[in-house]
């Protein structure tokens, strides 16, 4: 079982994102701590809302006084509502919540079925929960949960099945909802740099994002408009201005995440995780294909942008275990759009699969594949041998000839 904690300033947004679910019959309330009902077992947001404004004083410091926790159990865990609800409460109480107002909402849009816990990080008196060590004491605590319930372990999880939000299905209707839920979710849990980036992770949920500029009343103004896509990333139906969806998916709070995502990033060391499993995945493939297989493997998402000729200019990777996008530059030159293309889109002579660029030299990847020995200053082409000075010279004659 593996434990998604984010924090954050909107307790209406946190809760209405779960009681959509319920609206939408794809999910259900299953447990509540500390939270008023009313007479005929329906729960309505605002009357929720007052239970948690109890908890939330005037004049706290603890500007970020959401919680907001989902539990996600092994694909092979079925387990039942009442089982969902005991591990959710016990897993609260372990962390320090038990005297915390709290929902528990589980969720079916998914196979994959789980839940989501809200709360607030302080008390009745204004003192914030502690959260020292947070994400360390609740990986022991899953780790107990696993053991108790006799629950898959979360190593074990296949990374390539996050993240668990599912694509926009412009079929289905209501488009402005889908786009809203996928985006707000997107935006809380991923870091990003660019809004190239941005645009890259929307893009897996069959969303196309795009920057607008104008002017009106004199003034220039620069927003963001949303649109559903299917699965071949052409636009459907008519694009929604993100006014229309929340200022939370704004062109300034878009500008706002790229800067604390660059500095959580740095801070955090976030790219190395991504860079070793694009590294690990680059040496072991010999085409695109494989590549993409190895990288879904580690929970890697790879995006490959190719002009009309089909030549790579440019590559991001979504990795849903660090919850970081990262264009290829970003993890070094040899990752870069250029090195992509040198490596899967250049063609042996006669021969339909890829020239592998040579690791270290002197590697011998098989017969037809191109070797680099540095230090004899040859490349082999099968069983053809030239200098480097002769391909040179040939390469100069062909050119005059043209």
């Amino acid at each position: 079982m593996i434990a998604k904690i984010s924090v954050g300033k909107s307790l209406y947004g946190a809760l209405a994102y779960n009681q959509n679910k319920v609206d939408q019959e794809k999910g259900k309330v299953l447990f509540t701590n500390k939270i008023s009902e009313n007479y005929n077992g329906v729960f309505d947001i605002h009357k929720c809302i007052e239970c948690f404004n109890k908890y939330i004083p005037e004049g706290i410091r603890t500007k970020k006084n959401i919680i907001h926790i989902s539990l996600n159990p092994h694909p092979d865990d079925k387990l039942s509502d009442e089982q969902f609800s005991e591990i959710a409460q016990e897993y609260m109480k372990k962390l320090g919540y038990i005297n915390q107002p709290f929902m528990v909402f589980k969720h079916e849009d998914i196979n994959r079925h789980h839940v989501h816990i809200v709360s607030v990080r302080t008390n009745e008196y204004g003192k914030k929960i502690n959260d020292s060590f947070e994400h360390v004491r609740s990986k022991k605590i899953t780790d107990e949960l696993e053991k108790k319930y006799n629950l898959h372990p979360a190593e074990k999880q296949n990374c390539s099945e996050y993240p668990e939000l599912k694509k926009v299905n412009y079929r289905d209707g209501d488009v402005k909802h889908q786009i809203s839920n996928t985006v707000k979710a997107l935006i809380s849990s991923y870091y990003f740099e660019s809004f190239t980036e941005y645009k890259a992770l929307l893009s897996l949920y069959n969303i196309h994002v795009e920057e607008i500029k104008g002017e009106a009343a004199g003034k220039p103004y620069h927003g963001i408009i949303y649109s559903a896509t299917n699965d071949k990333g052409e636009k459907k139906g008519n694009p929604i201005k993100a006014s229309r969806i929340s200022r939370s998916v704004s062109y300034n709070a878009i500008s706002r995440k790229i800067a604390t995502s660059t500095k959580r990033i740095k801070e955090k060391k976030l790219k190395e995780h991504t860079r070793q499993a694009v590294s690990e995945a680059f040496n072991g493939s010999r085409t695109r294909k494989q590549f993409e297989k190895e990288l879904r493997k580690k929970g890697i998402n790879v995006i490959f942008r190719q002009n009309s000729s089909k030549r790579i200019y440019g590559v991001t990777f979504i990795d849903h275990d660090s919850r970081v996008v990262l264009n290829g530059s970003r993890l070094g030159k040899e990752y870069s759009a250029n090195a992509f293309n040198e490596r899967f889109n250049k063609s042996i002579p006669n021969d339909s699969r890829t020239i592998r660029p040579s690791l270290s030299p002197g590697i011998d990847f098989g017969n037809g594949t191109f070797i680099s020995n540095s230090i004899t200053g040859q490349e082999t082409f099968g069983n053809d041998i030239y200098s480097v000075d002769q391909r040179k010279r040939r390469r100069k004659r062909r050119k005059k000839n043209l």
